[in-house]
């Protein structure tokens, strides 16, 4: 089975992105798929971060086997599928700093994720979690995901990291769908006014109109959680935080049913064709 193979489940791929380190990225991955999760849904949180990979840290865990393995003769995706909680919420680790996964071309990694996809179709959500920055990397492989998401702060940097990341996944890959999440506010409005600035230079310089998932607030339980290396959702599934992003993981859910039958009748990850055209 490889990527080009119809999407039987309607599993929508996220790729969760950010301009720069700090954001709380791999956290907001990390819970928005708990959230899913506890919401009904199957997820598959693959750390596609293949210079600095983390999430086995957040979750405290040290997974025998990792995204290395599967170029490996006679490993499978199997292998290396780790269970975050029973009945649906899994982990797909990837390894820092090796060669091999930093080194991916186009065709490695589409290799990969033809291995891969026999796993992915299991279930409702695949998140992929990229380093931040604009490398060639980073870029492409979330070129292929059906939901990019954004992932700011805030601060100044942040979004002018973040312009860039649209500008050229924009520019050189012709994507345009791109959803932001504003986090560490702390408020509602000054998530709002963020949106707002980046959306307006979206639009005045890029032509493109961007998509307000929402904001997460300022919360002392997230760096609390981060030390217990326990998800925030399963930490403190009531701090304000959390509420923030379950209406972040609501609106997300009502985007993969806006899609409906587009993602049966497409394919979970776009190849290289669809992304030309």
């Amino acid at each position: 089975m490889d990527i080009t193979e119809k999407n039987p489940n309607a599993t929508l791929s996220v790729s969760i992105l950010s301009g720069k380190g700090g954001v709380g990225k791999t956290n907001m991955a990390l819970n928005l798929g708990f959230a899913l999760f506890k919401a009904g849904h199957r997820l598959l949180l693959m750390d596609f971060d293949v210079g600095l990979a983390n999430i086995d840290v957040l979750l405290g865990l040290s997974p025998e086997k990792n995204l290395q393995d599967l170029f490996r003769p006679g490993a499978t995706a199997e292998d290396v599928v780790y269970p975050i909680e029973s009945g649906g919420f899994d982990f797909l680790p990837s390894a820092s700093g090796v060669p091999e996964l930093l080194e991916m071309d186009e065709d490695m990694r589409e290799a990969l994720f033809s291995k891969l996809n026999s796993v992915f179709t299991r279930y409702d959500y695949l998140f992929l979690d990229h380093g931040a920055g604009i490398s060639s990397n980073v870029l492409s492989a979330a070129s292929m995901s059906r939901m990019p998401i954004l992932v700011v702060t805030p601060e100044p940097t942040s979004l002018t990291d973040g312009y860039a990341v649209i500008k050229v996944l924009a520019a050189k890959h012709r994507v345009r769908n791109f959803h932001v999440l504003v986090n560490q506010v702390a408020s509602a409005k000054e998530g709002q006014r963020t949106f707002d600035r980046l959306a307006a230079a979206c639009e005045r310089f890029l032509g493109l109109s961007l998509s307000f998932l929402g904001s997460v607030r300022l919360d002392a339980a997230v760096p609390d959680a981060v030390r217990r290396q326990v998800p925030l959702m399963k930490h403190a599934p009531t701090c304000p935080a959390a509420q923030d992003i379950i209406a972040v993981a609501v609106k997300i859910h009502r985007h993969r049913q806006k899609l409906g039958a587009k993602l049966k009748e497409g394919t979970i990850l776009k190849n290289i064709l669809e992304r030309a055209s």
